[in-house]
């Protein structure tokens, strides 16, 4: 069929979305192009930004993307550079912020500039697990307490008889039991390499379910996700437990350099982290007690192809801010559940993996793992930049005039 046949036949529902490669020959961009100009065509809007890109239909859909039209470009900044005293992250570094929000990329690389002249961010990996959490349901409670005391003693053999079945990069290393009456859910912890690792996790588990349902008979396996992993959702779980990377960003700020460059004082920020982030964020019942963790991991997700909707778990938090014996400001920033990769999933897509090579980090680390970790700590870093910088701002009463100026 012509191109003008293909469109009319898309628009018209004759052919449906996902069926446009077959009529192509394979030819990704091709499919494409049609049914962005069946969408023009029956919706009557012109799409011309959407369908002006450098990536590569092909090497997409199938792996990022299905039903392709374009894709949509959103600005990217750098703030920095930023000091790093990491243990995977050593050095100073430029950070990518993809975002629409004016004023937050200025703000990010004023707190840089700060930290930098500080001497530089302390960061600590403080835990690194994937988790996954099958429900299965028990004949009673006491069946449910004797499969998962099974399961905690033969992890090693679960790991060779299932894990190691289908991945050669995943470690199941642990699981927590919860039982409610005679439900099971069997969170399992698992080391995903440079990978995020949720497919990676999410295929172990289901063998590991496979290989319980052969011993326990009674035992049924209704679902490969409980909610306790839990995933791109608010929850206690990883606020308390943590999920992909846990992470601290620390550091002490000289009073000269918050009066100077930040024009406050430690005092007042510090009352305006306990006033805000804590008691504020307490009457609310927030799992963020900090400023806004959200806005840099987004930022920085959307950037370098991670999973936008674990934003989520990422903006759970505590800032802590207090004036030092020597009347300098502590601050930092405590990450439960950051998770994020350097390969797989979005990291793959070219522009994602160019913002990561800017930090340094794209593809797998060696050994494999310290990319992620290394990572990590810099997206960490990144967070303590952007939350001295609005406490600060919020403290001189600087917030508004700023986004007047920048955000308008």
């Amino acid at each position: 069929m012509e191109f003008e046949e293909l469109v009319e036949k898309v628009a018209n529902g004759e052919i449906k979305l996902h069926q446009v490669e077959k009529y192509t020959n394979g030819d990704k961009k091709l499919a494409t192009e049609i049914r962005r100009k069946a969408l023009e065509k029956k919706l009557g809007v012109k799409l011309d930004n959407i369908g002006h890109y450098s990536l590569d239909p092909n090497q997409l859909i199938g792996k990022n993307i299905e039903n392709m039209i374009g894709v949509v470009q959103i600005p990217m900044g750098v703030a920095g550079p930023l000091k790093i005293n990491g243990e995977y992250a050593k050095g100073e570094f430029y950070i990518p912020l993809a975002t629409t929000e004016g004023a937050l990329v200025a703000s990010v690389n004023r707190g840089c500039s700060a930290l930098t002249e500080a001497g530089g961010v302390k960061t600590t990996l403080i835990d690194d697990k994937m988790t996954r959490a099958p429900l299965l349901k028990c004949p009673d409670a006491r069946r449910a307490r004797e499969v998962a005391e099974w399961v905690k003693n033969n992890l090693d053999y679960l790991q060779e008889k299932a894990v190691s079945k289908v991945t050669r990069h995943g470690k199941l290393r642990g699981v927590k039991p919860f039982i409610v009456g005679n439900n099971l859910y069997l969170r399992f912890e698992f080391e995903t390499g440079d990978a995020m690792g949720m497919n990676m996790v999410t295929i172990a588990s289901e063998e590991i379910m496979k290989v319980i349902e052969e011993e326990f008979p009674d035992v049924k396996y209704l679902a490969l996700s409980g909610n306790l992993c839990v995933d791109k959702k608010p929850n206690a779980a990883n606020f308390i437990l943590g999920r992909g990377k846990t992470v601290i960003a620390e550091a002490i700020v000289p009073r000269e350099i918050v009066e100077r460059k930040l024009k406050t004082t430690p005092e007042l920020i510090a009352e305006v982290n306990y006033r805000k982030n804590l008691v504020g964020s307490a009457q609310a019942g927030s799992y963020g007690f900090n400023a806004h963790f959200g806005n840099i991991v987004g930022a920085i997700f959307l950037a370098t192809g991670q999973d936008e909707a674990q934003i989520t778990e990422g903006s759970h938090g505590i800032t802590l801010a207090e004036v030092t014996p020597e009347g300098d400001l502590y601050i930092s920033v405590t990450m439960p559940s950051l998770e994020i990769g350097t390969v797989g999933g979005g990291t793959r897509v070219p522009t994602q993996r160019e913002a990561l090579s800017i930090m340094g980090v794209a593809g797998g680390g060696d050994p494999p793992g310290t990319n992620a970790k290394k990572f990590a700590e810099i997206v960490a870093g990144a967070v303590l930049a952007g939350e001295l910088s609005l406490l600060a701002a919020i403290a001189a009463k600087h917030l508004a005039k700023a986004h007047k100026e920048l955000g308008r």
